[in-house]
């Protein structure tokens, strides 16, 4: 397909939306490539940053919707990656904790992470990279203070 061309092609909202859609193919193919998803990495790297957790808890951490926290920690259940326990406090509710095989498989997405990253970064200076990442922090940061 060719590249489309029209005034609208600088904005920067059309630019954001192309380049994130990149990103997502690029996240997607490199954690794929591992035999993992997007979800997996953030529910990992959660349970590494913030300590064990009920899903509910890890689903407002990591920003995944509960029908989709669920199945991902199934998922990584499954393969031994995270633990489930019955909550001492209140036995209708489960605690996920990371196991050693999940901090290894964390460490392993990681390192996908870092490649897909120097991908879809690769045109710019590692300063350009850094201003990059301000802005769009910046921008985020902004938005979402303005729908909280």
């Amino acid at each position: 397909m060719e590249n489309p061309t029209g005034r609208w092609t600088s904005l920067p909202s059309w630019l954001l939306t192309q380049t994130a859609q990149h990103a997502h193919r690029l996240v997607g193919e490199g954690f794929s490539a591992v035999g993992a998803r997007g979800y997996h990495y953030r529910l990992l790297a959660t349970l590494e940053e913030h300590g064990p957790a009920s899903q509910a808890e890890l689903g407002r951490r990591s920003g995944i919707h509960l029908s989709d926290m669920v199945a991902a920690t199934n998922e990584l259940a499954e393969q031994h990656l995270v633990e489930r326990t019955p909550d001492p406090t209140d036995r209708r509710r489960n605690i996920v904790s990371l196991t050693t095989a999940g901090k290894r498989q964390l460490r392993r997405l990681d390192k996908q992470l870092t490649r897909t990253q120097d991908t879809l970064m690769a045109p710019l200076s590692p300063e350009d990279r850094d201003t990059l990442t301000d802005l769009l922090s910046r921008l985020l940061d902004h938005h979402d203070r303005r729908t909280t």
